[in-house]
């Protein structure tokens, strides 16, 4: 299983890491931590130098209380960092956090390898055409809503059922405008309540008969410290936990601010069964 990520094949047989960059001044666990060009180039070196395949470059939090941050903010939040990320390491495959295709459009442009859509395609309408056009791997989450409606949409019959359903409409409307690399994102915490999170995770094998590559982000979100008692600052050895469930049930690529143990549990769970896929 491979993605084409600027014309160098990525294997996705042996699970990979994806850290996150987090530019905005509001996300829940690390906003305004990177904040200056200084910190967040010591940041992306030790997340790759730790062992992330990619880095995942977010300009706009999508937690529910997030303030709204218009398209030409968020343009100018991100550009100058893509550019810096890959001027001071030239090798780097840059996700691009973002459901608008504008964004999309000109952090490709500049560099950045992957698009990853928290609304595949539901914010912006243009956005699986403008992906299509750019060539680049797109990753699809499953919401309902917006981030700051998404915890009122949270009815569901059989959630793993609608879900599936929901990619399955995905992916027909992407392979139909010529989309190659899909990546699909159950898209824990959006839209979905604390229990319904652990169902999800509980069924995520059934996701691959969709036969695409799985990436999930569980680190240090609510599911864990509301679950435990504690916060997002203390759910590290949470996310380890249900990362390894995750890969375990098929999980192709871990979402995580925290990189060298997601790496560990990568590595001790490929020696626990090699053929994990």
């Amino acid at each position: 299983m491979t993605i084409n990520c600027r014309g160098t094949l990525i294997d996705l047989t042996l699970p990979k890491v994806m850290g996150i960059l987090n530019v905005t001044p509001n996300s829940f666990y690390d906003g305004g931590k990177y904040a200056e060009e200084k910190s967040i180039l010591l940041q992306v070196e030790k997340m790759l130098t730790e062992g992330a395949t990619f880095i995942d470059i977010g300009a706009y939090s999508s937690k529910q209380s997030a303030e709204f941050v218009d398209e030409e903010e968020e343009i100018t939040r991100l550009i100058p960092i893509v550019k810096s990320v890959l001027n001071h390491f030239p090798e780097t495959l840059i996700s691009v956090d973002t459901f608008r295709a504008n964004v999309a459009k000109a952090a490709v442009e500049n560099g950045a390898s992957i698009i990853n859509d928290i609304a595949a395609g539901s914010l912006d309408e243009h956005m699986m055409k403008t992906v299509a056009e750019l060539q680049v791997p797109y990753i699809m989450m499953h919401m309902k809503g917006n981030p700051q409606t998404m915890q009122s949409l949270t009815q569901y019959e059989n959630i793993s059922k609608e879900m599936l359903f929901y990619f399955s409409e995905k992916v027909a409307q992407a392979r139909s405008l010529g989309i190659n690399d899909l990546i699909i994102d159950p898209g824990f915490g959006f839209a979905k309540t604390l229990e319904q999170n652990f169902e999800v995770l509980n069924h995520l094998e059934l996701f691959q008969i969709l036969e695409l590559p799985i990436l999930v982000g569980l680190s240090r979100k609510s599911m864990i410290y509301k679950t435990l008692g504690t916060s997002a600052e203390l759910a590290l050895n949470g996310t380890t936990v249900l990362n390894t469930i995750a890969l375990q049930k098929g999980s192709n690529i871990l979402r995580v601010h925290d990189v060298k143990e997601a790496v560990e549990c990568v590595n001790l769970c490929h020696n626990l069964n090699p053929k994990l896929q």
